[in-house]
Parts: structure tokens; sequence; C-alpha cells
């Protein structure tokens, strides 16, 4: 097979910019990590293809060398992986160090000390009284207190630790998931889904833009969509490079322009860039017209109406819909509520015709969502495509076709601008305009110089890098220069789904949506969606759920009622506050599946809500903080030792799997496993229909490769021979393997969204998006519905509340606004700290301030500082960066110690959720206010420091590890020989 070659544009100026990056992810492995060639012919020696999963959330291909059962390497795979370009980061080659770490979990665990004890009391049992234990306390419960009394915790997407989002929820009967996914990705899927389609916020990578936008993201250092070596040649291909981000990172000092937009103001630019745009007509107007809400009209006055409201990820029959755009009932009785109403500009009327009015200078004409067509419109298949013109492709990559723009037929030209008059069924006149109109006036509070007072950048750059970026560098291809890129920073200060949907709005206006290095969605490949890709989420218990009022009991709806249209969480925060309050009822049990308690909300408050539970479940590699507030802990599979499925879940287009590498260790189990034997515990199928579930006849409790055999089935194959297959093929790209659904290009055109199954009566695909309105709903009528004030209907900003903007003296007090939350190349949020490998490259949290603002506190570089908010205080070491803007600081998320021998694990030495504000949040899904707040900083002493020692440490005095040369290091080597105890 050919290697992957990267291209060289100007890889060496590039190399310099990433070079602290290169040191970490190049740093040589130690010798016991190595094959020895000598021995390799008498060595038991294989190499494993697989699926890197040391950081939860991408997809590297990797090659795992095993001599006699133990790995002793891990390496990128140069040779089909065409996502990851053979990328293997220092988290990845750490992978090693924690399958056989000493320290990690082995057998199942029972509390024996009271919560709230530094020490839990951790003695061994084995999985049956493990097993019969929890079906026991879930049980009762449930029995007491209603299956809502329990919530179900889980973290990043392994595919395989997914329960928490449905199967536990299924379990007992309970609405309430706790997920990381409410305040990382989850806000941009529920804002797609809310305006297009589910998570059409990824973008394309592999196809490389023309025009790199990354957006509040540094993927170079550390995954999210794509990281790395991928990153690093999207920037080297990219004929510009445009970085959004309040610091300076390893790459975007080399960007062609860096806009440095003061934290927490993200809506406000891409607003802008919107209002120049528009004033340029650098839009789209064929996609504006017919492919969103932009021409349907808003009627001022009218008594919202409307008919049946669809969210394809729902569990429950919605709200009836109640919207001010114009329909066809609103005009006549009888009227069809799916008919929406344009003005359509083109001279002429038809006096006969009941809607169209005789006004000669245009007449009202209607979009009907019910079969997908405008007035008119004949139901057929559009069959028209040229190939994919795009540079740059990657080696190994299918180009893929892309549907060609179709036509209105017949003709028409809705109007985007204008008031109208018209008449109602209930005989009064009312004024009406497109919804388009509307937002454009609204954006003129954003021109370029008014968002330069609010973001802090130069109104000309603004102007320039939206023309810059929306300006196609080839117009014969049909579409834009490509998407956004854009990371979690605009998700954390309360805006969280409006800048989505702002987003989301400049990707689709400007020809970047489910186009060439556009946004395109989760990869669809011989198997996707929820029940498919991810089969171990899933069991047959969804209609239990939606038969006893789902929607109705999830925490949180009552203060933010869009949660009731999501049905996909509940509000952490609204969680927190049952358990220590009752209301608005108990919540009195929980487990938590590969996720963490410092993640959202205020730590503090999350910790002592955890330390209230009646009986709290922990299943994890490790004893981690959130393991120390657990009555029961359960040791599972490290990714070496997983067999699972995997696609890509963003638009990477690959389709592979994690294929078993080394036997897992003692009383390790695999976590589809563990799941399924609580069910059978409980005596609860886990499928009660198991064939119409795609199960054997008989398989109440499936196996985990019974699940797989189920996923795989559209490949013709069963697992095993799915895996036998990836090791000789490699990773296969979707755009070959699923021409329609993935190789195409445009598939609103083709009715091939992300709804391929949604058909017309008359058998034909329908066309468009997966809205009511089939339409991108720059309106939302959706929004409207649940939120009537109107105030999110369009996709608007407001300031973070407890920034600058919002409260212009809260400098006085608090005087350095903070972001947080950048990616750091040896970790994954508040993974690997007990990796040597990684801690010793970067051993204690940082805070970054500008050396300005550290000389006029009275700090210098490595002292230990402290940062304060009012709803706490914790210390991190100052770094001094002339990177981070003056009155700004760049702080560290979810730091804890585990040389700690403490329950807490020390979170509340350094996590920086201590410091949030836990009641103030998105009003629309509930995300929490974790950046774009305003701190104090001031230096560690001797005097202001618990055991009058500035370096924190534990409640006994145990300072933690702060530096590269700390002897407990050591103690965390691997130790292959535990692993064989039973």
């Amino acid at each position: 097979m050919r290697k992957l070659n990267l291209s060289r544009r100007s890889f060496v100026k590039l190399s310099a910019a990433v070079g602290a990056v290169s040191a970490f992810a190049s740093a040589p492995a130690p010798a016991f990590a190595a094959v020895d060639p000598a021995m390799a012919d008498a060595a038991d020696v294989k190499v494993v293809r697989t699926c890197c999963r040391a950081c939860g959330k991408n997809e590297c291909g990797v090659l795992v060398t095993v001599e006699n059962g133990r790995a002793v390497k891990v390496e990128g795979d140069a040779e089909t992986a065409f996502h990851s370009m053979g990328n293997c980061c220092t988290k990845s080659q750490s992978s090693m160090q924690a399958a056989y770490h000493p320290d990690r979990l082995y057998h199942p665990m029972k509390r024996t000390n009271p919560k709230g004890n530094v020490d839990p009391g951790w003695v061994r049992i084995s999985w049956d009284e493990a097993y019969a234990t929890i079906a026991s306390k879930f049980q009762e419960l449930k029995d007491k207190f209603g299956g809502e009394s329990m919530f179900f915790m889980g973290g990043t997407s392994r595919i395989w630790t997914q329960h928490a989002y449905a199967g536990w929820l299924q379990l007992v009967g309970s609405p309430n998931a706790v997920t990381a996914w409410q305040i990382c990705k989850g806000p941009r899927h529920f804002a797609t889904q809310l305006q297009s389609e589910f998570a059409f916020s990824w973008m394309a990578t592999t196809d490389r833009p023309r025009v790199l936008v990354q957006w509040g993201t540094a993927t170079e250092i550390s995954n999210y969509d794509e990281s790395c070596r991928t990153t690093v040649d999207l920037a080297n291909t990219a004929d510009t490079y445009i970085s959004v981000d309040p610091r300076k990172t390893g790459l975007n000092h080399e960007a062609d322009i860096w806009a440095r937009l003061k934290p927490g103001t993200d809506g406000a630019l891409a607003l802008s860039w919107a209002q120049v745009i528009i004033e340029n007509n650098l839009f789209k107007d064929l996609f504006v017209k017919r492919w969103t809400t932009a021409p349907f009209l808003v009627v001022e006055g009218m008594e919202p109406s409307g008919g049946v409201m669809v969210n394809g990820i729902a569990l429950e029959d919605l709200k009836p819909m109640a919207t001010r755009l114009l329909k066809e009932c609103d005009l006549k009785e009888g009227g069809s509520p799916y008919r929406y109403m344009v003005w359509d500009e083109l001279a002429g009327t038809d006096a006969a015709h009941p809607l169209h009015g005789n006004d000669a200078s245009g007449h009202l004409t209607y979009f009907d969502a019910e079969t997908g067509l405008w007035e008119g419109e004949p139901d057929e298949v559009w069959d028209q495509f040229y190939d994919n013109p795009q540079p740059n492709l990657p080696e190994l990559t299918v180009p893929g076709r892309i549907a060609k723009e179709s036509p209105f037929n017949p003709e028409i030209d809705p109007a985007l601008r204008g008031e109208y008059d018209v008449v109602l069924a209930d005989g009064k006149g009312y004024k009406m305009r497109p919804a388009w109109d509307i937002w454009v006036e609204y954006l003129q509070d954003f021109a370029p110089e008014k968002a330069a007072e609010i973001t802090g950048l130069d109104a000309d750059a603004i102007r320039d890098m939206a023309i810059t970026w929306a300006s196609p560098l080839d117009p014969s291809t049909g579409y834009g220069n490509g998407g956004i890129q854009y990371g979690l920073a605009p998700e954390h200060a309360c805006n969280s789904i409006q800048n989505n949907r702002i987003f989301d709005t400049l990707v689709g206006i400007t020809g970047n949506w489910d186009t060439p290095a556009g946004n395109r969605g989760p990869t669809c490949g011989m198997f996707s969606g929820a029940g498919d890709a991810q089969p171990t989420i899933v069991t047959g218990h969804f209609a239990d759920l939606a038969d006893a009022g789902f929607h109705d009991k999830i925490l949180g709806c009552e203060k933010i009622p869009m949660l009731s249209w999501w049905q996909q969480w509940a509000d952490c925060n609204a969680v927190q506050n049952a358990i220590l309050t009752g209301d608005p009822y108990p919540v009195r049990g929980g487990l938590c599946e590969a996720s963490g308690f410092m993640n959202q909300g205020n730590s503090t408050k999350y910790w002592e809500a955890l330390n209230a539970l009646d009986f709290f479940v922990v299943q994890d590699l490790w004893k981690t903080p959130t393991a120390g507030a657990a009555d029961i802990l359960l040791p599972v599979y490290h990714w070496m030792e997983v067999d699972c499925p995997r696609i890509s879940q963003g638009s990477t287009g690959a389709q592979g799997a994690t294929c078993r590498a080394i036997e897992p260790p003692a009383d390790c189990r695999f976590d589809v496993d563990i799941v399924t034997d609580v069910y059978r515990a409980m005596g609860v199928p886990y499928a009660d229909d198991p064939v119409g579930f795609g199960l054997p006849e008989g398989c109440t409790w499936p196996t985990s490769e019974q699940l797989f055999d189920k996923c795989v089935a559209p490949m013709g194959m069963t697992w095993a021979e799915y895996k036998e297959a990836f090791q000789e093929h490699g990773w296969w790209d979707c755009r070959e393997i699923a021409p329609e659904t993935w190789g195409t290009y445009r598939r609103y055109e083709t009715g091939m969204c992300s709804k391929p199954d949604l058909v017309t009566p008359a058998g034909n695909p329908m066309k468009g998006m997966s809205t009511p309105t089939r339409k991108m709903e720059i309106w939302c009528p959706q929004m409207e519905t649940y939120m009537p004030d109107g105030k999110y209907n369009l996709p608007t900003w407001d300031p973070a509340p407890q920034s600058e903007l919002a409260n212009p003296s809260i400098r006085n007090e608090w005087p350095y606004l903070m972001t947080t939350g950048r990616r750091i190349p040896v970790y994954f949020h508040s993974e690997h700290r007990q990796l040597p490998w990684c801690r010793e490259l970067w051993p204690a949290p940082r805070v970054e301030i500008n050396p300005r603002d550290a000389a006029d506190l009275g700090i210098a570089q490595g002292d230990w500082v402290w940062i304060e908010s009012p709803n706490g205080k914790i210390r991190q070491v100052a770094d001094l960066y002339h990177g981070i803007e003056l009155g700004t600081i760049n702080t560290e998320h979810q730091w804890w110690f585990p040389e700690l021998d403490q329950a807490g694990g020390g979170f509340d030495l350094c996590t920086i959720n201590c410091l949030v504000d836990g009641d103030t949040q998105d009003p629309i899904c509930g995300s929490s206010y974790l950046r774009a707040y305003h701190v104090k900083v001031y230096k560690a002493t001797e005097e202001n420091s618990p055991f009058g020692n500035p370096c924190p440490c534990g409640e006994d005095g145990t300072p933690i590890i702060c530096d590269a040369s700390d002897e407990r290091l050591h103690r965390w080597l691997p130790n292959y020989e535990i692993r064989e105890e039973a």
C-alpha cells in the first residue's frame, strides 16, 4: 500500500511554528517500550491495526506492536489512515503506561467508610456481589422514588462507554442523563438539529479547505475534531489561514489573519461577518431563497399557529407549533398549516388563485413542508451531478460527486426584503416581512465599526476577514472556500445555541453547507446512526420512556424549556439541586461511566451533591475524583483491550474499528457487557423483541460480539470477519463505500441528507433538511414555540452575563477577564495525570498571564498564584506569556492529583470549575458558564496558603507533584505482573 504524503508548501516554516508541539508528540519511547529487532524472530510479535482512543475524541488510525502478549509500541497507521495521516500523539504513545499502570482498577470494589471520609475504605468484592448490590439498590430506589430518582453520567465518545446517553436510562426509566455532551459539542448538535441537520457543525477536513477558518480551537496540539498532523496539513494546503482566538497558539502566529478577539464575543464577530457578507452580496442567493426560511413571511401581530413539529432524535411528541410565519391556514379556512408563504417578486398575477392577490409587483406562493415541494414543482428525483474538483485532497481519498444546484421549477423569485400587506382569514389586515429582512435589520447593530467596540478588533480587519472567507477563490466550482472549524469556546459563555446557529447560518449562506471542505455533519458509512454505529448505546426500550411521559420529567426543563424539545440530557445544575433539595423530586442514586464531575457546573457543589446520594456507582480505569464519591467501583477495559466498530463521529469520512491488541487484565470487564449483565441481574430484557432489534431469536441479553454482528451486518460480514478484513484492508473511505449518503455533496438536493429513510407519499426521497419546515431555519419556529417571547427566533447574540460588556463596573473588584479550557498536548480534559511520560512534560496546571500584568502583581514566572471568583478560589502556576492580552488570563481546566491518597483527588486545589457560577447558564440548552467571566489574581505566599506552602497540598499536607524530577513519578511505571492476578 502507498504511504500518505503531506503537502510541504511551507513545512519548514510551519515546523518551526509548532516546534514545541513536535517536541511533545515525538518524545522518544524508553527502552522497555521498543521491539528489539534481534529478538523479533525469536519473540511472538504481532502488529494490530486499530483505532486509538487515548483522547476519547478522534479516531486516529494506529498500529500496536505486541511482543509476547505485551504492547511495546504504538505508532500511526501511515498506510491506510488517510484521515489521521499517520499521526500518533504523546497521549497515544503513553497508552502503554495506562494499560499497565499499577494504580489501575483491577477488581470490583466497595466502600466501607462513610461518604465524606478522606479514605473511602475500598475493599475488593466479586462481580457477583457487585451486580447483586447494583440490581438491589437500583430496584429499591425505583420502587421507592421512581426511575427518575436516578441519573446517569456519561463522558466523551468512546462509543462503547455511551450507555448513560440511553442504555442505563432505559433500564430504570429515567430521563436524567447528565452528560459531558451538554458542554462539549452537544450545544452545536442541539443548534444544528434545531436549525438544519443534526451535528452539521463538523467541517470536512479531509477535503482540505481553500480558506481555513479555525475558530476558538487549536487542534494542532490536541484533538478535537481533527488533530496534530492533519491540522498542520490543513494550514499548509490552504490558500489563506484565518484564526479567531484570544491567544496566540503554536500555529496561529503563522496565520494570514489572526482575529485576537475578546473572550466571549464570538457571536458578535460572527454576526459582523454576516453583515459584511450580506452588504457585499457575497451570499448564495439561490440557497438562501430555496433552502432556508429567510424568505418566509413573518406577520406582525398574528396569533401564532402551525402544524405538528418534528424532531428526529426526540422520543415523544412535541408541542403544537406556534409560529408567526405565514401559512396557507392563516389565509383561508381549511388551508394547510405546512404550506409556508413567500412573496414571489416575478411580475404577473393570477386573479383566479385565492392566494395570489392582484399586486402587479408580485404575488404569494408557497413551499409545502409535507411534500418538500414548492407550488407546482414536480415530484422528481434530482439526478444532476458533477465531479468534485477540490484541490489538495490527501492520497487514498475518493473525491465523490456534487449535486448541481436545482433551480426553482416553475420559476419564482422569493423576496428577501420589503414589507407587504396581507388580509388573513379573520378578515383583518396585517403587515408582513421576510424573515431575512428582519435579520438584516438586526445585523446593523453588528456592522464592523460597532462590532469593533465589542470584540476589541479593528473594523477594517473584521471586514477583510469576512470578505476573504466568503469570496470564492474559484467561482467555477459552484461552492465556497470551506466551512468553519469551530471549537468549544463559543459554547461556554451563555450563548451556546445562538452562536452555533450563527455559524450554521454563515456556512449555509456562503455555499459551504454539505459541500467539499464544508460543514457536513456525522459521517455516513455502511453503518451509521445511534442504533448502528453506536450499538452499545441503545436498547429496545425507547418506547417505554416515551409512554412514561419522558420529556415532562427531565430535570431543568422548567427553567430551560427547550430541554423538553431536545430530550437528550437533563440539566447538570438542576440535577445537583434535586439531589441537595429534593426539588422538584428527589434524586437519590446514579451511575457514572467514563466521565467526571469537574466538567460542568460548580465542581465544589457537584462534589457535595455526589456525596449526598444514597447509592452511586462508577465504572472507570482509575480511582478518579468522581470515584471518591462512589459506593461501588467497576474496573473496565483500556482501549487496547477493546473490540468495537468505529466510524468517524465527524466529517472525516473514515470507517474502521478498534481491535483488541492485548488481553484484558485481572477482573476487568468490557463496559458493554457490564450493562447487559446489570440488565440480566435486574431481570430486564435488553431487547424485548430481539429479532426486531436485529439480534438472534432468544437473545435476551446479547454479548458485545452479537451487538457488533448487528452493527456490521450491512457490510455482509460478521464482526469476526469484519475485524479480519480491517486488518488486511485498513480504513475505508466512506465516500467510496457509501456513495449516495456520504460520497455525494449537497444531499439536501437528493433527499439523502441525514434522514435518507424519510420519503414522500410518492416514494421519492424528500429533499431539504430534517426540520419542520424542511429548510435551514434562520427564523426558527421550534424556538418560537418553546420560547414565545421571540428573543431567539433569529440567530442573535448577548454579552456574557458576568463580563464587562454586561456589567461595566465589574473590573473594579474582579479585574481580570478569564478564559480557560484550552487543549494541552499531553492531556485530554481530566485524563492522563498519572502517566509518567505525560506528567513529566506538564507536571502542574498553568495560568497564562501577560508579563506586564504579572509585574504589576509582583508575580514571577513559576510562582503559584491564587485565582478567585465570587464562588471560590484555586491555585495554578504563573506562565508569563505575551500571547495573552493585557487584562486577560488563560487557565487550565479539570486538574486533579492521583498522587494524593484521598477521595476527591485534590480536585478542589486547582480545578477551575470551582470558580463557576452554577446558576448562570445558556438559556436555551443549559450549558454551563465556563469562561469569559471576571476574577482576581494574586500571588500565593506562605502567609495566605494552607500548610504555609504556596504549592497546593493534600489534606494531610502532602504536596502535589509539580516538578518532572519528583521521585513519585517512578511509582507509576508499568507493572506487567499485576495483570495476571485473578
